[in-house]
Parts: C-alpha cells; sequence; structure tokens
C-alpha cells in the first residue's frame, strides 16, 4: 500500500464514488483505478466499496479509511511544497566574525531578505575559530570571517579587501599620516587584540615576516578598548581602518604608516567543502561578493565591539 493507493480512494470518494471520473482527474485509466482499489481492499482485508450494479457504495470500513486517506494524504502534499520549495522558504544559517557581524552582515541580510523574502536567515556572530568550529559540525551552512580558515575541510573564498591602521593617542606627538621607522614602531607598547582573532592573526603574520618580536602591553576582545586605551596614551593599537573611523574623526587619534609594513587582508565566506550550497546560499554569497559595486557601503558613526 502507497500513498498513490491513499490518493486514488480519495479522489475516487470526491468524485461521486465514480471510477471513471476520477481516473478522468488522475489521468490514468479506469482499470488501473479499479485496481488500486481492489489492491487497498486486499491489503487491509476489509471490502471499502459495496459493489452493487454498476456503481460503487462506501462501506463503514471505506468511510473510516477516507478520514485517514484525507489527513495522509495531505499532509505529504504539504511535505512536498514545503521541500521543493525549500530555496525559497527555507533556513538560511550564516556566521559572520564580530567586525563583519557589526558592521556589514545588518546590510546583507536586508538586502538578501529583499530578494529572497521566504527565507528564514539565521544568524551567528562570534570570533572566527568558534566559527570554523560550527561550519565543521554543520551547524551553520557558511560565514563570513575575516582571514583564510585553518582547517583544510574548510573552503575559504575573497570577497572583499580590508586594511588595518597603526593608531595612536592625538597627543602622543605623531601627526596623522606619518611614517615611522619600523625599529620605532617595535619599541612601542601593544594594544592588541586577543589570540584566535582575525585582526591578531594578520597582525601577527606581517610582524613574523618582518623579523620583529612583539610582547603585548594589553591583549583584550573589544576594540572599543583598545582604541580607549590609545586615546588615554597607553600605547599604539593595530585595527580594522572601519572600527577606528569615529575616533579617527573626532580627532581623538590619529593614524600613522610603518616603513616597510602594510598591514592588509580580506574578508573571506567559508563553508564546508562537502556542503551542498542552495541556491539561496549560493545567492547570498553571490551578494555579499558584488555588495560594493551593487550597494552603497553603510556610515558607520560610532564605535563598536569587535572580536576580529
Amino acid at each position: 500500500m502507497t500513498i498513490r493507493h491513499m490518493i486514488i480512494f480519495r479522489t475516487v470518494c470526491e468524485n461521486g464514488y465514480n471510477s471513471t471520473k476520477a481516473a478522468e482527474v488522475l489521468h490514468m485509466t479506469q482499470p488501473a483505478v479499479s485496481l488500486a482499489i481492489k489492491e487497498l481492499e486486499q491489503y487491509y482485508g476489509v471490502r471499502l466499496f459495496d459493489r452493487i450494479g454498476r456503481r460503487l457504495q462506501i462501506t463503514d470500513a471505506g468511510q473510516h479509511f477516507l478520514q485517514y486517506a484525507i489527513h495522509i494524504s495531505d499532509l505529504f502534499s504539504d511535505m512536498e511544497t514545503v521541500l521543493r520549495d525549500w530555496d525559497s522558504k527555507g533556513i538560511l544559517r550564516i556566521g559572520a566574525s564580530i567586525t563583519i557581524g557589526s558592521q556589514f552582515l545588518p546590510n546583507y541580510v536586508k538586502a538578501f531578505s529583499a530578494i529572497c523574502p521566504g527565507i528564514d536567515v539565521r544568524v551567528t556572530v562570534e570570533p572566527t575559530d568558534r566559527l570554523e568550529q560550527k561550519i565543521l559540525a554543520n551547524e551553520l551552512d557558511c560565514a563570513l570571517i575575516e582571514g583564510v580558515a585553518h582547517d583544510t575541510n574548510i573552503v575559504s573564498e575573497a570577497y572583499m579587501e580590508d586594511h588595518l591602521s597603526v593608531i595612536c593617542g592625538a597627543d602622543k606627538g605623531w601627526t596623522q599620516g606619518q611614517i615611522i621607522p619600523i625599529e620605532e614602531f617595535e619599541k612601542q607598547r601593544f594594544l592588541l587584540r586577543e589570540k584566535g582573532s582575525g585582526t591578531r592573526d594578520v597582525f601577527d603574520r606581517i610582524i613574523v615576516q618582518a623579523g620583529i618580536h612583539v610582547v603585548p602591553a594589553w591583549e583584550a576582545m573589544s576594540t572599543t578598548a583598545l582604541v580607549n586605551a590609545a586615546i588615554n596614551g597607553l600605547g599604539i593599537s593595530v585595527l580594522p581602518h572601519r572600527m577606528i573611523l569615529p575616533a579617527l574623526k573626532q580627532g581623538l587619534i590619529c593614524t600613522v604608516k610603518v616603513q616597510g609594513l602594510v598591514f592588509s587582508r580580506n574578508f573571506y565566506i567559508i563553508y564546508h567543502k562537502d556542503k551542498f550550497l542552495t541556491a539561496s546560499a549560493k545567492q547570498f554569497i553571490s551578494l555579499c561578493k558584488n555588495y560594493e559595486v551593487d550597494y552603497p557601503l553603510p556610515d558607520y558613526n560610532g564605535l563598536y565591539e569587535s572580536c576580529e
């Protein structure tokens, strides 16, 4: 007995117990409809119809079975609709590092929701290392991070360029845009992001390449804390440029360049190499890659907490 048998039985009942009309509705032959009814009766060992003359009359058992057939075939129809339309009515699980999550992701999701209003976008904003773990555990469909993923099972696709700025308090004595020797840079007290953050990974990679050894005076998960520490003359920091713009515009800090060092990076979209990306997931990834071309960049006017 299959769902097909139930649909045939229901259709016969809904067409005046007429197997010929039911066959027309179902685009079947009348003998095929009669055979399906006979198979049902043989399977359950009961009469679903009495056959008086050339007419069918439903039995008590048939009436009882009809209620099940209606309920089950409706459930099956709902399941078919939901799963076949999953890309337009499903769930998309997105992760983002806190810098991207605070500055860019709200705009990405807003634009995506306008294109795909039926998709329920579920967002997780956490440090990069935790996002990688969730990608590996299939708890996220994709994530936006500020560096290449460390696990070889994760695909990393660059989608936007970014750079870090060296900042100090406005009263340090350096001027905006000044180029300082690498030897002077190395002597400073450093206010850095915590190990495992995207910003710290970029900083560590570049200073190692330059042969510089740094012992942080401060390590923090908060960009705001590091900016405020720099404002108060407690050292210098290297942070995402977009994150320090409010303090820079207010003249509380200045940015300097270090001779021979460029703190640049890319933002990346990551997903598991074996992950099946739905059409909606691919559309979201495409939107992120083309966002700066298709949409205006948001105007930020406040300091944000960041874990990247």
